[in-house]
């Protein structure tokens, strides 16, 4: 029985059907030719062959050559091999290459000598005989294809620009060219941005054959006194060049298909992408591509692929790889650029979200740590705060919205400066809790938060805790004990139609407080009480390492809590507030009541300066007097009750005075007729700061003064 071969094709003329080889061969071979003349040789590469009837080794369908689509070297012949059915050689692998070739590039086949006559054309045609290091051609279709998937696939793996860019050279140098140069428009179009201005393209990338390759003929510059010291690389292509309207690179880069560089257009493009005399140094004939890079609405770059005078042109399949090779990278810087960009509004959302820097409120020290769920998803809804009150009090708030998204860290920003503007108000913490409830309800159904808000007193030495469904805080003492504070848990904010809670505890002074998310106790490897049993084990082993008497410094006891996360232990974004309590001394305390009448200012001064020679601060008496005697003025006028006065005295002086009154007062230039009104103006000339905050019970205005 005769056995047929399956092809798609039909059967070439001189070739027996039963042949199993018949479904390869696309030309046919007469009987008596030789392997001499199946490979007619060429006195230069890329010139055209004087012998008539021949081809080009690529052409299909012409000529007297034999050409293979499925590996058969033409090389390789019946008389050449002593078997019809004898396989072609495989060229051993080059082991001095400089790196591999990208994944599922297969080996070239090689060939034997074909003779004295034929051995210089095979060496062109096969690889064989090419120095160390230097690639074999690609002779067939199918390793076009696997190539081209290769390199695609390469470039795909990038995320960012750089990454596509290298995987672009890194796919292309040595397998498909001998050096590559990498244009990119600058800046680049992000989406669907109009760029305004000059079309500028900056050289981003350029990669090549390692210089010790390359002490045979190269591509350096002509006009280059000592080639073999400088590589060509170094010397050819422009850092920067603007595309003019209408110019010979302008009309390529518009074209969008890769061209060869002996073509009229591309070779008058070269000087204007490389620079004046450059154009010289790239190899003559078909060894240069210059390759448009189109995006998925403009030209953003250009490529230019390179291959030496020893080594084959390239064919007019090779511009269809430059043309996916440029495509493929094109859709990816374009789709790096967009990710580039929302990671950056990503961070400037978070940035902006959280404190830029902690504020240094008297008798606290501040620490704070944040890290998202993971480098792709940079925003989330975990978010801490430290707002000054008055009284020298401070307001610790830590939260987290459910998720980590851009809508959650949406919806933190609204919840947090909902928390800032009540705290303004001086409101009690469980009354803040209770607002910003209402606040989740009104953004939305499914809008639900866990916050944690407590109020220090450094005079009293006492702290205020509400909680809304947040793991309870943790208190680390001076001597060493870590203690988890007790605190009503409460519903989550958003729930609605829940009271909250708040306690007064005691702050020692050198205690530190910690509060923070559940991303940093809770995880899938731990529940939330074994991360807090975790974490409080963690704190009291960090501070055993500084002894009993100093408590361990902020920074690094943030930095120690952050390492118990171990690999794989994060699955959300966490956010770490830590609050070291100095406290003021009683002793550094002055405060009196004062009735509302027309003697208080004189008593006002009176007790100030008796607080002042106390504290051995008399050189300040004239100053301090005259400023609390306005600001006691101001206040007695209008109130209805007694006025409190308080001086405090840390590395600065501080006055507050007190009254029943909710109007702030407001600083206004006095007429010359007007009789008051001057009292501000010396508080705002004297004092080293002053303010006023408005209170549930009134208002307090508050100046400061320097320590001579």
């Amino acid at each position: 029985m005769t056995e047929h071969p399956i092809s798609f094709e039909r059967p070439q003329p001189g070739v027996d059907p039963a042949d199993p080889r018949g479904a390869l061969l696309h030309t046919p071979t007469p009987a008596t030719a030789s392997p001499s003349a199946a490979l007619p040789a060429q006195a230069r590469t890329g010139e055209t062959p004087s012998t008539p009837g021949t081809a080009h080794p690529c052409d299909k369908g012409t000529g007297t050559g034999k050409s293979t689509s499925q590996g058969t070297d033409p090389a390789t012949s019946a008389d050449a091999a002593g078997s019809e059915h004898s396989q072609p050689a495989v060229a051993e692998p080059d082991t001095h290459r400089p790196r591999p070739a990208p994944e599922g590039i297969p080996t070239q086949p090689g060939a034997e000598q074909a003779g004295p006559q034929g051995s210089g054309d095979s060496e062109r045609r096969t690889g064989q005989g090419l120095p160390p290091g230097r690639p074999t051609p690609m002779r067939r279709d199918g390793d076009r294809l696997r190539f081209v998937g290769a390199a695609t696939r390469r470039i795909a793996r990038g995320i960012d620009l750089d990454e596509i860019v290298m995987g672009l050279c890194r796919a292309t140098v040595p397998t498909f060219s001998d050096a590559i140069l990498v244009y990119l428009r600058d800046p680049l179009p992000v989406g669907d941005e109009r760029p305004t201005g000059p079309l500028l393209l900056r050289l981003r990338r350029t990669d090549r054959i390692p210089a010790e390759r390359d002490s045979e003929a190269g591509f350096t510059p002509a006009l280059q006194p000592e080639p073999a010291e400088v590589t060509e690389l170094d010397l050819l292509g422009a850092e920067l060049c603007e595309v003019r309207p209408g110019s010979a690179l302008a009309e390529v880069l518009r074209g969008v298909r890769p061209v060869f560089t002996d073509a009229p257009a591309a070779r008058a493009a070269l000087p204007e992408l490389l620079g004046d005399g450059c154009e010289f140094s790239v190899p003559g004939g078909q060894r240069a591509i210059l390759a448009p890079l189109r995006g998925r609405r403009r030209v953003i770059g250009a490529a230019l692929f390179l291959r030496r005078p020893d080594r084959i042109a390239f064919e007019p399949d090779d511009l269809l790889v430059a043309a996916q090779l440029a495509t493929h990278s094109a859709l990816g810087i374009d789709k790096a650029v967009l990710y580039g960009r929302e990671a950056y509004i990503a961070d400037e959302l978070q940035r902006t979200m959280l404190p830029e820097t902690l504020p240094r409120p008297t008798g606290v020290r501040l620490a704070s740590r944040y890290l998202p769920a993971a480098e792709t998803a940079r925003v989330g809804g975990d978010w801490y705060d430290a707002i000054p009150l008055p009284g020298s009090r401070v307001a610790l708030v830590v939260g987290d919205v459910m998720g980590h998204s851009m809508t959650s860290a949406a919806i933190m920003g609204q919840l947090r400066t909902t928390a800032q503007t009540l705290a303004g108000l001086d409101l009690p913490p469980q009354e803040v809790l209770h607002h910003l409830d209402e606040q989740a309800q009104r953004l939305g159904t499914d809008r639900m938060a866990t916050c944690l808000y407590a109020v220090y007193d450094p005079v009293s030495h006492r702290i205020t805790i509400a909680n809304a469904g947040h793991p309870p805080p943790v208190l680390l003492h001076l001597g060493g004990r870590a203690e988890v504070l007790r605190v009503p848990p409460g519903a989550p904010i958003g729930v609605g139609g829940v009271d909250f809670e708040a306690v007064e505890l005691d702050a020692p002074a050198g205690a530190t407080l910690l509060l923070y998310t559940d991303g940093l106790v809770e995880s899938r490897l731990r529940d939330v009480w074994t991360g807090i049993e975790q974490l409080r084990e963690k704190l009291a082993a960090t501070a055993q390492l500084t002894g009993p008497d100093h408590p361990p410094p902020l920074e690094a006891l943030c930095d120690e809590v952050l390492d118990m996360l171990g690999p794989g232990d994060r699955d959300d974004d966490i956010a770490l507030l830590a609050a070291r309590f100095d406290g003021i001394a009683p002793s550094d305390v002055a405060y009196w009541f004062l009735e509302p009448e027309d003697a208080a200012p004189g008593r006002a001064r009176r007790l100030a300066r008796r607080a002042l020679s106390r504290w051995g601060m008399e050189d300040m008496s004239d100053s301090v007097e005259l400023l609390v005697s306005e600001v006691v003025t101001n206040a007695v006028r209008y109130a209805s009750r007694p006025v409190t006065l308080r001086l405090l005295r840390t590395d600065v002086l501080r006055c507050e005075v007190g009254d029943d009154v909710p109007q702030l007062p407001r600083l206004r230039q006095a007429r010359a007729t007007d009789e008051g009104g001057r009292g501000l103006y010396l508080v705002n000339k004297l004092a080293r700061r002053w303010g006023a905050t408005r209170l549930s019970t009134g208002k307090v205005v508050w100046f400061e003064l320097n320590r001579n």
